[in-house]
């Protein structure tokens, strides 16, 4: 029955992390997959976690399902995070979903369901999973231009000029914030303009906050997002709590949806469980109390706030630390950007030859397309890859 069947494609992040693993050598460096690390190399459980799953352990009396919309407490709690003090009413809906990553899809699905093959803008890069997610779901897809390589400079007045051309019922997929891979980010007057120009034209703004906290915090990094949400009558969000709450493999994210009236939020909501049914019947529970619990406790919520804000701070010690050592060893200012960026990634466009020799002569492994996790940088590992990225890159000068 299956011999037809073909080798799926390894993914390229986690077959990085493989061969990470297999490499016997003690000062080697991984900066491939996402994840935060601290001074030891450990990705930690933030504290506020622990004490919450504390609490579950000890009060829960049930592990019986909690519906197919997920934690109604956590979906009330999450738009809280996202939103800050924008009410938005009962225009805006949230539902549990088994991360980031199942919120795109589920409402890729929607979107597919209301528009079929509708199109979707996305932006040039974006993270590897967008595009086979949301063409999966049946979308078609449209790259704009975001960011140059070359210069490390983000290409607004192109990303315009293309978005220009973005009309009514077609979807225009945004980084909410700490742009995946390249750390390079919108300014507020970018989202005024973006804002202006949905309202003007009718596309859709469909928006990945995976990292919110990593950038400029927790309420600076939603400031472009609110500011849209509080202008346009409808709008996605796929929020995420994989990092900023350290819960990676609990897989805990959730679809925001905005519509222009209640009706139409409602049935967005309904569509969304209908498919969440067809998917997994109901998310898992787990990470979306342990939220729930933090968000739901003045004390906790100040213990979290502060460790995503400490997270945030050594992410952007370690940039500085690794612009500093480009800096002093190639007496040149070419680096700064990496200071500039935000949050956990930058990408230096270095080339597939250039990663695999890092890889295997300096033992420092990132993706294949140069992209870095500065999020899984030590301050002490900034001299060794600083010297790694030069000596491949002058090699091909």
């Amino acid at each position: 029955m299956f011999e037809s069947l073909k080798p799926g494609t390894p993914d390229p992040i986690l077959a990085v992390l493989g061969l990470y693993r297999d490499d016997q050598r003690p000062h080697k460096l991984d900066l491939g997959i996402g994840v935060f690390k601290d001074h030891s190399g450990n990705t930690p459980i933030p504290k506020a976690v622990k004490a919450a799953e504390r609490r579950l352990l000890e009060q829960q009396t049930s592990k019986a399902y909690v519906g197919m919309a997920g934690d109604l407490a956590y979906n009330e709690a999450i738009k809280r995070v996202v939103f800050g003090d924008l009410d938005l009413g009962d225009r805006c809906a949230s539902l549990q979903t088994a991360g980031g990553s199942g919120a795109i899809r589920l409402m890729g699905e929607m979107l597919n369901a209301s528009a079929p093959g509708a199109r979707v803008w996305l932006p040039g890069p974006t993270w590897p999973n967008h595009a086979p997610t949301l063409a999966t779901a049946g979308l078609s897809l449209e790259t704009y231009p975001y960011f140059d390589f070359g210069s490390q400079s983000l290409l607004k007045e192109q990303m315009f000029a293309a978005l220009a051309k973005a009309g009514k019922g077609e979807i225009v997929l945004l980084h909410g914030c700490c742009h995946n891979p390249t750390g390079a980010d919108l300014e507020l007057e970018d989202w005024h303009r973006l804002t202006d120009m949905a309202l003007a034209q009718g596309f859709l703004p469909f928006i990945d906050l995976a990292y919110q906290g990593f950038g400029l915090g927790l309420e600076a990094d939603a400031a472009g997002l609110r500011h849209m949400a509080s202008h346009l009558p409808e709008m996605l969000i796929s929020a995420s709590c994989s990092k900023n709450f350290g819960l990676y493999r609990d897989r805990i994210g959730a679809a925001i949806l905005i519509g222009a009236n209640a009706a139409s939020t409602s049935a967005m909501r309904d569509l969304l469980i209908s498919r969440t049914r067809l998917a997994v019947s109901m998310p898992p529970a787990h990470g979306a109390e342990v939220v729930r619990e933090i968000l739901s406790d003045v004390a906790l919520e100040q213990s979290w706030r502060e460790e995503v804000e400490a997270m945030r701070l050594q992410i952007q010690g370690a940039r500085q630390a690794l612009a500093d050592q480009l800096r002093s060893l190639s007496n040149s200012d070419r680096f700064d950007f990496i200071a500039q960026q935000r949050g956990m990634f930058s990408t230096l466009g270095i080339s597939a030859e250039q990663v695999a020799c890092l890889r295997d002569e300096h033992a420092i492994y990132l993706v294949g397309n140069g992209r870095m996790n500065l999020a899984g940088l030590r301050a002490d590992q900034a001299e060794p890859l600083a010297r790694g990225l030069l000596a491949v890159m002058n090699a091909e000068d």
